[in-house]
């Protein structure tokens, strides 16, 4: 009962890995699994970059209020 979720496990990513590399099931080059795994990463650090961005500058804006605020 404990080699049963091993098991599984190893048949599903053993199926997984004929699925993609046999010459008649393979998926074409950008629908395999990596290239679709770096077109998600590559999508959230571009997100992630606008949104630290928007941040900074939100910052820099709280900064200048806290500034002026201080100045009277």
């Amino acid at each position: 009962s404990t080699l049963d979720p091993i098991l599984g496990i190893f048949t599903g990513v053993l199926a997984y890995y004929l699925y993609e590399t046999n010459p008649r099931t393979a998926p074409i080059a950008e629908e395999k699994l990596d290239s679709l795994v770096r077109w998600k990463i590559e999508k959230y650090n571009t997100s992630r970059a606008k949104r630290d961005s928007m941040a900074a500058s939100a910052d820099g804006d709280w900064s200048k209020l806290l500034s002026e605020a201080k100045e009277k």
